[in-house]
């Protein structure tokens, strides 16, 4: 057997050897934040839900973690853009719960923005004035009966982050 058919048939093997090593410790290695029992850690579940910044970073106030960025709030925000329901079939409470939480996060990340509030003026008033309609209430109902607003200022605060890449880029 020659050198170079020794080499076609051993590279071959060499090369599933480290891949599957490779796979097998990615299996057996805890993500970042995880507890012993392999679940998600308090904090790795509060950076997952919007809580802090990728990674657990904290803002230096007792452990609190970093508020929202703004380009990880309109993420959530865009996920919401291809959402549809049917008025009155019972399937929009979570649509428009969702629309309404992804709203009130981007909103918070944009008031907590280094850049300040005023930099986001127009979708910061939007926001608020929705807030004033639907008041307290957010149950479904409610959230059904102001659809059209919920959705409206939804795309009218896509559209101006879509005109300010700068902000979630």
């Amino acid at each position: 057997m020659s050198v170079r058919t020794a080499l076609r048939t051993v590279i071959p093997v060499v090369v599933l050897g480290v891949c599957l090593s490779g796979c097998s410790l990615f299996s057996s290695t805890p993500e970042p934040g995880a507890s012993a029992a392999g679940r998600p850690s308090a904090s790795a579940e509060a950076a997952d839900s919007g809580a802090g910044t990728p990674g657990g970073d904290t803002d230096g106030d007792a452990g609190e973690p970093a508020p929202t960025l703004v380009r990880d709030a309109f993420a959530g925000l865009q996920a919401t853009l291809d959402s549809t329901c049917t008025p009155g079939a019972g399937d929009c409470a979570y649509v428009l719960g969702r629309v309404n939480d992804e709203l009130d996060r981007l909103d918070q990340a944009m008031k907590a923005d280094p850049q300040g509030p005023d930099h986001f003026k127009e979708p910061v008033a939007w926001i608020a004035g929705l807030r004033t309609t639907l008041g307290e209430d957010v149950s479904a109902p409610n959230l059904e009966k102001h659809r059209d607003e919920l959705v409206g200022t939804r795309d009218r605060v896509n559209t101006w982050m879509q005109d300010h890449p700068e902000d979630y880029r």
